[in-house]
């Protein structure tokens, strides 16, 4: 059965996102984009086409990239939850997926875009508006669980999920690189369970908008 053309542009989209995650994890900011249209069984004309332009293509590789891992984890953090239950809850299937085969994988690569945004200040904000689009998943799933007997507001939650990404990303990158020993599962929920305390909480600019 023919494609549509919907279809066939979904393909060589989903063909060029996998040929530059592997031309990126390898190459970082030297990665080149007819290498990465070669892999794809395209040309570079189907990556301006698609995506506007490199940074394009990897803003959307990230997207593409992070999709399934706030899936993930709005599927561990079930509604019912108080929030420290939630926090738990988070941090214990954030400890599980550092144990994951494409951990080290995970790791390199986002030191490579790290690396990249760091040579390309566009590409760096571009990231970043990205990535945060995405945590709004996570300040939703904070947002009105119970604690201290009241709820969580959204500008709170979205304090939350700030200072929860810093410190499972630095723990996270502990475990990997072998910096983190005892770090297992309970380790995490007491720190994030820690993080996630009124007084947290209550900082002076909690409330702020």
């Amino acid at each position: 059965m023919r494609m549509t053309r919907a279809e066939a542009r979904e393909r060589n989209r989903r063909a060029l996102l996998d040929a530059a995650l592997q031309v990126v994890s390898r190459d970082g900011y030297r990665a080149r984009l007819e290498e990465i249209a070669e892999r794809a069984g395209l040309t570079t004309g189907a990556i301006y086409s698609l995506f506007g332009s490199k940074n394009g293509l990897l803003v959307d590789l990230v997207a593409d990239y992070l999709r399934p891992h706030y899936e993930e984890i709005e599927q561990a953090v079930p509604a019912g939850l108080d929030l420290l239950e939630a926090v738990d809850a988070f941090a214990r299937y954030y400890r599980r997926s550092c144990d994951a085969p494409d951990a080290r994988s995970r790791l390199s690569l986002e030191f490579t875009l790290l690396d990249m945004a760091l040579h390309d200040p566009e590409l760096g904000s571009r990231l970043a508006t990205s990535i945060r689009s995405q945590e709004n998943h996570l300040i939703a799933l904070f947002t009105a669980r119970s604690y201290d007997g009241s709820v969580l507001t959204p500008p709170q939650a979205r304090r939350l999920t700030t200072a929860l990404r810093a410190l499972f990303v630095g723990l996270g990158q502990g475990v990997s690189l072998g910096l983190a020993p005892g770090a297992d599962e309970q380790y995490f929920a007491d720190a994030a369970r820690a993080l996630a305390s009124g007084a947290f909480l209550t900082g002076h600019d909690a409330d702020a908008s």
